[in-house]
């Protein structure tokens, strides 16, 4: 699953061509044990996280959207996207 962004031990990934189950744009998120899906604008679709580590996804979400929307039309058109820097 190719890596979207990194950071406090949360690892950010997008699927190519992603929208069968999910028709909202979201990537999948990876923390420690917990695995979960969010949209981009931040609802839990599956899975889930730490309440900490998931509010301080969504305080990232929100910092980033136009890039995350950026990268998932270029991924469900099966193209390159670029990785977004972490929080700072």
């Amino acid at each position: 699953m190719p890596e979207l962004s990194r950071f406090n031990g949360i690892v950010i990934s997008m699927l190519f061509k992603d929208i069968k189950q999910h028709n909202k744009p979201h990537i999948h998120v990876s923390y420690a044990e917990y695995e979960a899906t969010v949209s981009i604008d931040g609802e839990l679709l599956g899975g889930s996280l730490p309440s900490k580590q998931f509010k301080l996804l969504q305080a990232w979400l929100i910092l980033h959207e136009e890039e995350l929307y950026a990268a998932w039309n270029n991924a469900v058109q099966n193209q390159p996207f670029d990785k977004i820097e972490p929080l700072k």
